[in-house]
């Protein structure tokens, strides 16, 4: 469990040997024909299921799956040997124990059972543990609420009176069109 650990903090593809071919990156054994260790499997398997994602969606997924990577370290039970009941555990952790919200299990179910899908796809495993793994219910509407009528009035005013000209373009172009800051 302690090698599991340390590759949970390494850079997952920095340490694998990758050919690139391409728009194709495979990545491969440092000899052909070297039969892989459940360590070095798993590595694979992570560095496998993460190439799919680029930028702040790979750092996010990475997150999510490290995660659930440390609960398995934790309870020394292998990524790439856990049953379904496992699975159910684990999702009733972050439930109950963590007290995560909805959105954030379901998420990170997802992101799971997104790994044990890349892995049945690279034959890494002969069937999914997560395959009928249940999800909490997400309510369809977000429970995160905007601005009211008068609190986007009192930033707009706040905004009109800054030394800054930019600040009141910026604040009516949020509010108006229902942007997040970081997609200003």
């Amino acid at each position: 469990m302690a090698a599991t650990r340390a590759f949970l903090r390494s850079p997952v593809l920095t340490s694998l040997p990758v050919a690139s071919s391409g728009m194709t990156t495979v990545l491969v054994p440092a000899t052909a024909g070297e039969i892989l260790t459940s360590g070095e499997r798993l590595r694979v398997a992570v560095a496998a299921f993460l190439a799919r994602y680029t930028g702040l969606s790979r750092a996010h997924t990475a997150s999510d799956l490290r995660g659930f990577l440390d609960w398995c370290a934790d309870r020394g039970v292998g990524p790439l040997a856990v049953s379904r009941p496992q699975l159910e555990l684990f999702v009733r952790w972050m439930q109950e124990t963590r007290r995560l919200k909805p959105s954030t299990v379901s998420r990170r179910t997802s992101v799971v059972a997104g790994f044990y899908r890349t892995c049945v796809i690279d034959g890494v495993l002969e069937h999914s543990p997560a395959e009928h793994l249940r999800r909490p219910r997400v309510p369809p509407e977000s429970p995160t609420l905007g601005l009211t009528h008068l609190q986007f009035e009192a930033l707009l005013t706040a905004a009109r009176d800054s030394a800054n000209v930019n600040d009141f373009a910026l604040v009516a172009m949020l509010g108006l069109l229902g942007l997040r800051v970081f997609e200003a």
